[in-house]
Parts: structure tokens; sequence; C-alpha cells
């Protein structure tokens, strides 16, 4: 008889692996013991004939449940120690040193959606019915191992009948920690607004209320969603009221994949992308015959759409006549998602009913959101389904990454990986920097990381999360590296593709630049020994600065002086796009305000931004004047370009930086259908970029060239990039599980803070 001690790591608790290594032992006649450690691994002993422990080895390394990842494992001859059986042992605080990490949040499986609608099932109509195949899992954890305890499940006994199917070995909820039912777990209630208890089944009667033009806030497994019929434009007109959301589109969840296959299109991927236990919110473009409310996504080509995921999502569709809900994260604007039963009154001014459970959760969790651009995913949001799983990389430190401002997640760095924290919002607000510091503690803990060897800030010094990220350090005596924000949206692209050296195309709205401007139009060169600039979009002035974002005609006043005198940009908007005057706060003098700051040079900012550029373009061509959300105007455009079929090839000449604005005399003698001058816009500034960004990297000798920042997610400018660098026998990259704006920021700080670690670059090369 020989005996083997293994430990697993990897994703091994909370995917069924402890009842998997119990039947798979018994099957091969082996004695010993299964348990769960306190840094998310798992600790093995077996005793038997020495060929049933190869077989035993084997069948894990190629039979582990579906959700599980065995990373690692490391065996050792052990001396035998006569056991009885093969038993699943009580978990251990022991540490087994390596990577493990519990699984993410995991849509409802088809075995319980079965049981659900079986009226057969003891579970039947039951909103949280689980098994170990799926359900919450980092959405209510709160400390490792992973074990009921440990979880928000610890406030409900489990009843005589769940504890049967916990304990029993062939059961398919053997050690399932959320297992429970009607009479053991969690429950729904339905209250008013002013606090009144509705009697009945309050999902019923919830999903009757959205039907007869209610709006109703759901608690679900991360937080609250607001939901209303979608198909109601008028409660969807008064949401937008009471939320405070006045253009920004709303995501919707469809009862199912036919529903969305009538007013959207759905290509293979997405469609996998949609099916996946991630169950993100898809965008998809709407087909030409959309037959929802203009109003869920006003002048976008595209919808946000995800599938139900959880029990009380296909409950709600059982009893609900419309198959289409506005389902939206329950916060208003820049603020944090309601997670808790407590903090509804934040939002009682909303909702005219709260549907909520009494299960605690830990981790507040929003929806993930995907798009597919040139036939690939990119992640807009990193959240539900994707968090803790942790992202690979050749750097082993313990660190903390802090981000940007906007979209923000933090990164935590330990063993070789990144740690993406989920979506944390705007950290220009006190009450989501207040979230953030909660949820750097909670993560440390699921992580398992004491200290720091190095904390990462974005450059801007006026970000929260600088400030916080310099607090941080001097409480814990550690230094703070600064990380210029586009050298850390190309630094994710290597993070993720493991790649050694990229010539990198960073384009998105704004990042404090080295020389203390406002980047947004970069080719940056970052190789194992060096991070550098080479060139950019050309500068231009933004008359009062951050202002320039939200009302982007102060863009295009700044873009025209490159070309134009003030009399003639005077003309030029009054000819061109007058009613873009109205829509500054003090209209007529405003405007002539922002020309005088323009002649005395006064509160002027300089910018190489891509982003406002095509906000400019977007007022210029009279559709958006006025932005009301992050990424509105330059959206908008593209909405437009997206039907343009002809291509006017705009000339953009190239000396020492790319003179984008040469474009603007083209634009203003072209009599082109609006659609055909947006779209070739695209067009232009997508070669002028790749065209550039393959000099140099023919000139370095690097044969790949990636893109990274916000206006990354934009179709046709990517395809266009694609196109040009893959035919010049380079190849394209960016990032496909790491988002490409600024949610991604964090990761691209881990890995240059590495490299700085390592002695590749020096602090004063990076930020």
């Amino acid at each position: 008889m020989k005996a083997k001690k293994i430990h697993v790591n990897g994703i091994v608790q909370g995917v069924g692996f402890r009842p998997f290594i119990y039947r798979i032992a018994h099957k091969y006649a082996l004695k010993g013991y299964v348990q769960n450690l306190g840094d998310a691994g798992v600790e093995i002993f077996v005793e038997g004939k020495e060929k049933n422990i190869e077989n035993f080895i084997h069948t894990i390394k190629t039979g582990a449940p579906p959700l599980a990842m065995v990373e690692n494992m490391h065996i050792e001859s052990s001396p035998t120690n006569n056991f009885d059986a093969f038993i699943i042992d009580r978990s251990s605080m022991k540490k087994s040193g390596e990577n493990s990490i519990i699984p993410p949040d995991i849509a409802i499986c088809d075995d319980c959606l079965s049981e659900l609608f079986d009226d057969k099932n003891r579970r039947y109509m039951y909103p949280f019915i689980v098994c170990t195949n799926c359900g919450p899992r980092f959405s209510i954890i709160e400390e490792l191992p992973y074990d009921r305890k440990n979880t928000m499940m610890n406030d409900f006994d489990m009843c005589y009948l769940c504890n049967e199917e916990y304990t029993n070995p062939v059961n398919r909820r053997y050690h399932a920690e959320p297992i429970c039912c009607e009479d053991c777990g969690p429950r729904y209630e339905l209250i008013t607004s002013d606090g009144k208890k509705i009697k009945g089944n309050p999902i019923k009667i919830a999903a009757s209320l959205i039907d007869q033009g209610k709006i109703v806030a759901i608690k679900g497994i991360g937080g609250f969603h607001i939901a209303c019929d979608a198909k109601n434009d008028s409660i969807v007109e008064e949401l937008r009221r009471r939320i405070g959301r006045e253009k920004q589109p709303f995501a919707i969840m469809a009862k199912d994949i036919e529903t969305v296959e009538k007013f959207a299109n759905i290509g293979t991927e997405e469609k996998k992308e949609f099916l996946s236990y991630r169950r993100p919110i898809v965008l998809l473009r709407k087909k030409n015959s959309f037959s929802l409310p203009e109003s869920l996504a006003p002048g976008l080509h595209t919808i946000g759409i995800m599938l139900p995921y959880a029990g009380v999502h296909y409950l709600l569709f059982h009893f609900s006549h419309t198959q289409v809900y506005v389902m939206t994260s329950a916060n208003y604007p820049d603020f944090p998602m309601v997670k808790d039963n407590s903090k509804i009154g934040e939002i009682k001014n909303v909702a005219d009913y709260f549907l909520m459970h009494n299960r605690h959760i830990a981790n507040r969790v929003d929806d993930s959101v995907v798009r597919f651009v040139s036939g690939k995913r990119a992640v807009l949001r990193r959240s539900r389904g994707f968090v803790p799983i942790p992202i690979n990389f050749p750097f082993k430190y313990g660190g903390l990454a802090m981000g940007a401002e906007l979209m923000n997640s933090f990164a935590l760095v330990k063993n070789g990986r990144i740690y993406p924290s989920q979506y944390i919002g705007n950290t220009s607000k006190i009450d989501v920097i207040k979230v953030m510091d909660e949820t750097i503690e909670r993560f440390r803990k699921l992580v398992d990381l004491q200290n720091f060897d190095l904390i990462m800030v974005d450059s801007h010094p006026l970000y929260n999360t600088f400030r916080m990220g310099y607090e941080i350090g001097e409480k814990m005596n550690t230094d703070v590296l600064k990380i210029q924000h586009h050298f850390a949206h190309i630094a994710s692209i290597l993070a993720e593709s493991g790649e050694k050296e990229i010539i990198g195309i960073a384009i998105d709205g704004t990042g404090y630049g080295i020389d203390k401007n406002i980047w947004g139009g970069e080719i940056i060169a970052l190789t194992s020994t060096s991070i550098r600039r080479i060139t950019h979009i050309d500068y231009y002035p933004l008359p009062g600065g951050d202002l320039a974002a939200y009302y982007p005609l102060r863009s295009l006043i700044g873009i025209l002086s490159r070309e134009y005198n003030l009399d003639e940009i005077d003309k030029i908007v009054k000819r061109a796009c007058p009613d873009a005057i109205s829509h500054l706060p003090y209209r007529e003098r405003e405007f002539r305000i922002i020309l005088k700051q323009m002649e005395r040079k006064v509160n002027i900012s300089y910018a190489s931004s891509t982003g406002r550029f095509l906000d400019a373009i977007a007022v210029l061509l009279n559709i958006v004047y006025r932005r009301t959300y992050e990424g509105e105007p330059a959206m908008k455009l593209e909405s437009t370009a997206i039907h343009g079929v002809v291509d006017l090839n705009f000339e953009i000449p190239y000396e020492d930086s790319i003179k984008v604005h040469k474009m603007i005399p083209q634009i203003l003698n072209s009599s082109a259908p609006i659609k055909n001058i947006a779209y070739s816009v695209h067009l232009s500034i997508a070669r002028a970029l790749a065209k550039n960004a393959i000099i140099h990297a023919q000139e370095e000798g690097i044969k790949q060239i990636g893109v990274s920042g916000g206006v990354a997610y934009n179709s046709i400018i990517v395809r266009e990039m694609k196109k040009i660098i893959q035919k010049n026998g380079l190849r394209f990259i960016s990032t496909y599980d790491i988002p490409r704006g600024d949610n991604g920021i964090s990761s691209g700080q881990a890995y240059l803070g590495g490299m700085y670690l390592n002695g590749q670059l020096r602090s004063d090369e990076i930020g």
C-alpha cells in the first residue's frame, strides 16, 4: 500500500471539487481525506494501491468539475495512516503557500432551472435554488476557506432535508455551501416605498406591478436593480427623470435568447457569451426594425442586453406579461449601487416598490458589460462572473494598483498574479472612495495579502485614488509609484497577452501627461528595458479644460483655432452648428467668453485627445451638443458613422505629430451626407494612427501593435486599424479579458510596477 499527500491550487473551492475528489477516491478504493485550506487551496491524502493512486491523480487532472480550474498539484509521498475510509474533513486554516481563489458568481444551471419549474420538486418556485455547479460565490463570501460559516449563508440554519442533501456524497448539492430551501433559507418580501409590506407571493405581485407600469427595485446577487417594463416608453422616461439619467442607455434583461433575436443582431460568439455562466450585459447592434422604445438607448446603434441569471429573474418573467425589463443598477449617476436593505432609503424616490430578500451581500458586484469589436470580446466593465478570477503575469511581488478615476477598479498583486477588483465606479465621489476602501480590505483578506511591496497610482495629482494611494503607502510604510495613464493602458496589453514588447496606440478622452498636458492620442513603445511616447496627435487648445468634456463646443473651438482666426471661428460655428451655442449654460454670452479666453490664452489646456476630437466632430455635425454621460458624444458619432457607406479619404498629414485638425477644412467643404462624413473621420483617424505605429514598429523590429483606451471599443476605428496592421505583416493585439478603458488601468499599473521592481524601468520613465 502506498500513500500520497496532494496540494491542489486554482479554483478548487466552491465548485464541487471536494465531492468530486470523494467520488473518485471511492471509485479507486482509496482511503484518506480531502479538506479546504485557508488560502482557497485543497489538501488531499490518499492511501491504497499504487496503480489506483496513479489513476486517481490522472482523473483529477483530466476530469475535474466544469467550474473548477486545477492550476497546479504538488504531490509527495507520505507514510500510510491506515484510514478506515475516505472522508471530507473539516476545513483547515493552514495554507499551502500557493495561489488559489474562489470562483465568481455563477448563473443558475440547467439542472436547477429545471427543478425550479418542476411542481414535484421541493424547491419548486424557490428563487434561491442552487447546487455545487451554480449560484452566488464571490458576492456572499467574507473570508476563506469557502465554508458556509464564512459566507452570508451562515445566518440560515439548514433544515433536515437540506442537511441530508449536503451530507450525501451522491447528491448534486453535496457540500454546496449556499444550499437552502423555502423552509430554511432566505426569502423575498415586497414593500412599498414608504415601508408597508405587501401580502401574498412577493415575486408574482412584483411581476404584476411591473406589467402595470410600476418601477420596482429588486435585490439580486450583487446588489439592487431598478426594473420596469422596457416596452413602456412613458415609464422608461419616468425612470430617467427619477434616477437622474437624462440620456444614458439603460441595460435591459430579456426573457430568453429568442426574445433578444427579435430586436437585436446576435453573432455566434455573442450568443456564446450570452449563454455563458458569466451572463454579462452584451452590447448588441439594434435591428433596423427595432421594436423597443428609442428612449432605452437614445441615439445609439447598440443596446445592452442580458439574460436572466438567478432564480428570481426567471420567476419574474414566468409571472409577467412583458418579456423585456429595464434592469439597471440601483444608484444615482456616479454613486455606488445600493446593496443593503438598510440603505434602500437612498433610492426611495426612484422605486414604487422594493422586492428584497433577507440574505446579506458581502461584496457589491455590478453586472459585467462586454462588446464584440472586430469579432473579439472586449470587456467594458469587469465585475460579476469575472471577479475574482486573476490574470497570470511574470512578476512576483505583493502590490496594490489603485487604478484611475472613472470606471475605476483597483488590483492586488501576489505571486505572479493580478487580481482585478470588481467595478468600483467614479472615485471623484467620496461615497465611492469609501466603498473602494472597504473593498480593498475585503479583497486583501480573500487573497491573503498582508503587506505591499509597492503601491501604484495614476500620475494625475488631483485624483482621489492618487491621494488615497499615498495615504495607504504612508500608513503601511510602502513606496508609491506614479504611473502615466496611457503607459498603463498599453502595459495592460502585455499583462494579458504575455508579449514582451509592443508598439501601443493609446486612444481615449483624457489622461494626465508627463508634460502636464492632456494626452489621449498616443503612440507608445514599451519594451523590456524602456517605455516612451514616440508621437501623438498634435496638441490643440481646450478652453476651460475639463469643461470641454461636458460642453464639446469648447473642444471644437479649440480645434478650429488651429486653422482659423477667432472671427472665422465665430462665423463657422454660427453657420455649421448654431444650436451648439444655445446648449452652453450661458448661451451666447458664454460663447463670447470662450472666444475671449482663446484670444487672451486664459484657462486653456492643451490636448492630444482622440476622444475630445471625436466629441468636437459630433458637435460640428450637429449630433450632440452636451455630454450627459461618459463617452456620449463619441459614441453617438460612431452610431451615425456606422451607417456610412462612402469613404471620403480625409487627409491627415504627419510631420512631428499627427495633424488631425487638418481634417476640419475638408469636413467643412464637404457636401456629403453626415453619415459618410462621420464614417470617413473614423477611417482617417484609424489610418493615421495605424500607419505611424507601423513605421515605428518596423524601425524598432517589433512585431506586434496593440490598441487600448476607451476609444478602442469603437468598432470602425479598431476594424480599420486591424486591417492595415495585418496587411503590413504585423500582429494586431488588444485586451479581451482586461477592460480596454479605465476599468483596466490597474492591471497595466501592476505590470509596470513589476518592471520597476525588477529594475527594468526607472520611476522617472513611468510617470
